[in-house]
């Protein structure tokens, strides 16, 4: 739920009624009869509307007599998140990965509540967000240095042999590659007729890198300057004729290979959407605090933007916190067709 613009009565009865975890720190219920103020996301039985107040915090609620809900704690939402920006300070900081005890004492939790805290509000393990973060810093020295391993071993990595292991599942192209524009890299490519316009696929040799409408080689090439560019012929039949099958039917279950690379953030966020249930919205401020950056509602717009592959990260799912559809890359009209066919399928 976006808590950058005011929300109505309405809509904070609506996420009360729906649970909505992401409401979560937005507000809090205020409850008459009872005397105490929850979170939105209470598992308490609901109380009659009539008798709910809503308040902007816990402080405001205590002005009026109310006490805290001893089952959901709704002044311990604020705590977390910042237990949690407080943990992803000292990861960005840090020269290598700490270990899981290490941020949990940065934290203040143990480390088992702090896995479990942390997972909730990312959507990815502490460690799996510390190697993340490395690898970012891989990518950005790559883009900068004359020297590969010099690069490596500024980025944190003990040896240049981890990052080439890690690499190998996580960026697709060689590091040479990565900081050069792809070069060395063969990038094949097809276009396949759709009910919603030409479909561009386009895949290295490790997985699907693009998937665009409304784009040709050309644009292609200007994404990836110094790869080699080449049509597809046959190569790619059966991979572009699963795509374009998406395009009719975009919230079925697929499982295609792909070649995509993001920042830690940008990553966090494109694992959230695909939790997303299909025909499904969340607001970008909500996917800003799942993916571990309460506040990053903007951020998280600008990684939908940067999504390469059109549906299969699911960018079309997010929308901004008034209800509104927000940008799309491929169009308003491509993005509001696609959650229909969700939610009618």
């Amino acid at each position: 739920m976006d808590r950058t613009i005011p929300l109505s009565d309405d809509r904070r009865w609506q996420a009360v009624l729906a649970r909505d975890r992401s409401a979560d720190g937005a507000f809090v219920t205020g409850v008459l009869t009872t005397g105490i103020y929850c979170r939105p996301s209470c598992a308490a039985r609901h109380p009659k509307r009539d008798n709910v107040r809503f308040f902007v915090d816990g402080a405001a609620a205590r002005e009026t007599g109310l006490r805290a809900c001893l089952r959901c704690k709704p002044d311990d939402v604020a705590a977390d998140e910042i237990a949690v920006q407080r943990a992803i300070a000292f990861v960005e900081a840090a020269e290598t990965p700490p270990s899981l005890e290490e941020m949990a004492r940065v934290a203040g939790y143990s480390p088992h509540h702090f896995h479990r805290l942390f997972h909730r509000a990312t959507g990815v393990t502490p460690a799996a967000f510390a190697r993340a973060q490395r690898a970012r810093r891989a990518e950005l020295a790559l883009a900068t240095s004359d020297s590969v391993t010099a690069a490596l071993y500024d980025a944190g990595y003990a040896a240049p042999s981890r990052f080439y292991a890690d690499a190998a599942d996580r960026l697709g192209m060689t590091p040479s590659a990565w900081r050069d524009g792809g070069r060395g890299v063969t990038i094949r490519w097809a276009v396949a007729d759709t009910d919603l316009g030409p479909l561009l696929v386009a895949a290295t040799d490790r997985g699907i890198c693009r998937v665009a409408f409304d784009e040709d080689a050309e644009g292609l090439a200007a994404r990836f300057p110094n790869a080699a560019i080449e049509p597809a012929g046959d190569a790619l039949a059966t991979l572009v004729g699963d795509v374009a099958a998406f395009v009719e039917a975009p919230g079925r279950s697929m499982t295609l290979p792909l070649d995509v690379r993001g920042t830690a953030f940008q990553e966090a966020v494109w694992q959230e959407l695909a939790r997303i249930q299909p025909g499904e919205t969340l607001s970008y401020a909500a996917l800003a605090v799942r993916a571990g950056r309460p506040g990053a509602a903007r951020a998280v717009g600008s990684a939908c933007g940067k999504n390469a592959v059109a549906m299969l990260i699911p960018c079309h799912r997010a929308r901004r916190g008034d209800g509104t559809p927000g940008g799309y890359a491929w169009g308003l009209n491509r993005k509001q067709r696609l959650l229909e066919r969700e939610r009618t399928a």
